[in-house]
């Protein structure tokens, strides 16, 4: 499917273009925040192809869809007006309260430097291995100008979260960044650097060091807007354009160095030295808790509070040594999904396992999760406790991360100080996890689809009618009969890429040229589209064929299609399933060329196709080659 279409899907299944307060996203996540969540359908989404998961946390409506998120935000951007930065946007009806609301403004201001930050936090980390090993002196001007770029995000990231603050709470952005850039402007910096005294008109004014920080803007930014809004509302609108920026650099930026600003660092700092302190009483204990717990946070969406308290770190002490234990929980997982790559003997399953398996390995484990070893269960403790085994062995070696960076295998030189100190001890810990997670799913197992398959089909067909035979899946060689008369088309050229691509399985396509659907074979209806544009039929010896008669069709709403069959039904080869009409179907503006899928192909060795050029119904279309010894 193609970014834009499945943006565009996306869009109309949270509601539509009107019921979007805002979206952010992550590594892997689109975060909706919502008008009314219940005009999103969840369910729908969630079968949508190309969307992984759909989670409601923090008061975020959250879409993951994995690696190619920043193309779908993009195109969410081209086809709507929904990223637009407008201060008018209405307020959502409802917000989320306590720790999810919490959880929602950190995630919303944070979400969007991410990327960058990783980035930044891989650059500094290498170029850490590169002094401590003498590649390079710290005054070479070499290291300095990269040092430079690698650290401008972490030195200026009050005027990022300035940024992403304001637009979270629809405040200027302009006089958000220029009351960030007056807490590090080179003055104000000199007074505290030399240790003068200061005051505002006769105030103390307690003055920190504000670059590298991250509450005190947050909280400034937040009073701002709230500010902002009361002005905008009681001015002129003759006048506010310039008299409310004046008036709020008149009283944020004194009232931020004078209470926001010392407040923000104090509680930081706490937060900070209570972590610390947990690791230093039992640094085995803590660490596997953090290696442990780290991907249910994930799931949950809570682990957003703690990236403050990483950052808060690196910047007061220069390191934190809270993170690297979380970097166990993200490799035991991606050895939970190695795992089940090499355990399954389902085909899609072990391409799916295997995929996720390499993203996990950089650190994007939503994929694993949500597709592979959250829903087989077993895979997932697996990787609890893989995580915790690891994150315990981390945790007593003293790990420190000198950067930010989302844990895995390129970030890993964050972790890479003065001598190496405490890294043989994260390799080591990260490898455990890894194997311990692998080995622990390979022995506990899980239910295999394949496994599933076999009994859930031959539990349908017996319960659907009597006369239905007991089958099993794909257990000999079958043949598939043309169900349309037409021409065929080869199913890389249909028009969707949810059939092209082979999503959906093997198969092959026709345009018809007569407006009917027969049975392919003899078996049973267990799919009848209520929109009749498409069907399902499973044969008595297990190949589940899906016929679906145009692209895009649904949207016709069952026009120009007259259905016979109801779910449920027998059928023989040749009976009647579907007509349609053609010329009504393309005056319509719809292709309709007919995908003709054997849904479940992996559980066969081959699907080849067996007619070329024109073919009447009921020639021979398919064969399906059996997986299995015959028995």
């Amino acid at each position: 499917m193609s970014q834009q279409k499945l943006a565009k899907e996306i869009v109309e299944l949270v509601g539509g273009e009107k019921n979007v307060v805002s979206l952010v996203h992550c590594a892997t996540r689109l975060r909706f925040v919502l008008k009314d969540d219940s005009k999103a359908d969840k369910a729908k989404l969630e079968k949508t192809d190309g969307v992984i998961a759909v989670k409601e946390n923090g008061g975020q409506f959250q879409v993951v869809v994995g690696n190619k998120v920043p193309e779908v935000y993009s195109a969410i951007g081209e086809i709507s007006n929904i990223l637009n930065d407008s201060s008018d946007k209405e307020k959502p009806k409802k917000s989320a309260k306590g720790l999810g609301g919490i959880i929602d403004v950190i995630s919303s201001i944070f979400a969007p430097l991410l990327g960058v930050m990783a980035g930044a936090g891989i650059l500094k980390g290498l170029l850490l291995i590169a002094s401590n090993l003498g590649w390079l002196e710290t005054t070479d001007t070499t290291y300095i100008i990269l040092f430079a770029a690698a650290d401008s995000l972490f030195y200026f990231l009050p005027l990022l979260l300035a940024v992403t603050t304001a637009r979270k709470f629809q405040g200027n952005i302009f006089v958000a960044m220029t009351i960030a850039g007056a807490l590090i402007y080179p003055t104000i910096i000199g007074l505290k650097t030399e240790g003068t005294p200061t005051d505002f008109f006769g105030i103390p004014v307690v003055l920190m060091t504000y670059s590298s920080t991250v509450i005190p803007i947050i909280l400034s930014v937040i009073v701002m807007s709230k500010v902002e809004k009361f002005f905008n509302r009681t001015l002129h609108d003759s006048v506010k354009n310039f008299v409310t920026p004046l008036i709020l650099l008149v009283i944020m930026v004194p009232l931020t160095l004078i209470v926001f600003g010392p407040f923000g660092v104090y509680v930081g700092n706490a937060i900070a030295s209570a972590l610390v302190a947990a690791f230093g009483f039992s640094p085995l204990l803590a660490g596997a808790i953090m290696g442990a717990s780290w991907q249910l946070l994930v799931i949950f969406g809570v682990h957003w509070g703690l990236i403050p308290v990483f950052i808060n770190n690196v910047a007061v002490y220069g390191r934190d040594g809270v993170k690297p234990a979380a970097t166990a929980s993200v490799f035991a997982q991606t050895g939970a999904a190695f795992g089940v790559m090499l355990k399954t003997k389902n085909k899609k399953l072990k391409t799916l396992a295997g995929s996720s398996t390499l993203t996990a390995l950089f650190g994007i484990t939503e994929p694993a999760i949500y597709g592979v070893t959250l829903p087989l269960k077993r895979p997932f403790i697996a990787g609890v406790i893989g995580g915790a085994v690891g994150g315990a062995i981390i945790g007593q070696a003293g790990t420190q991360a000198f950067a930010s960076g989302a844990p895995g295998l390129l970030t890993l030189p964050i972790f890479y100080g003065p001598g190496g100190e405490g890294f043989p001890g994260l390799i080591l810990g990260i490898t455990a996890s890894f194997v311990v997670s692998a080995v622990l799913t390979y022995i506990m197992g899980f239910k295999d689809p394949v496994e599933e398959e076999t009994s859930a089909t031959t539990t349908t067909t017996a319960t659907v009618t009597k006369e239905a035979p007991v089958r099993t899946s794909a257990v000999s060689d079958e043949q598939v009969f043309s169900p349309i008369e037409g021409t065929i088309v080869s199913l890389t050229e249909v028009p969707d890429p949810a059939f092209s691509s082979g999503a959906m399985g093997d198969g092959i396509a026709i345009e018809p040229t007569v407006g009917r659907v027969v049975a392919p074979f003899d078996g049973t209806v267990t799919v009848a589209f209520k929109k009749k544009h498409a069907l399902a039929v499973v044969s008595d010896t297990g190949a589940e064929i899906l016929v679906h008669v145009g692209v895009d069709t649904v949207k016709l709403d069952g026009q120009h299609f007259t259905s016979h069959i109801q779910e449920g039904d027998r059928v023989k080869a040749g009976d009647l399933l579907l007509e349609f009409d053609i010329a009504q179907i393309k005056a319509a503006g719809y292709h309709t060329v007919t995908p003709i899928i054997v849904t479940n192909s992996a559980n066969y060795e081959k699907v080849v196709p067996m007619a070329t050029g024109e073919v009447r119904a009921q020639e021979a279309l398919l064969t399906l080659h059996s997986a299995q010894p015959q028995t």
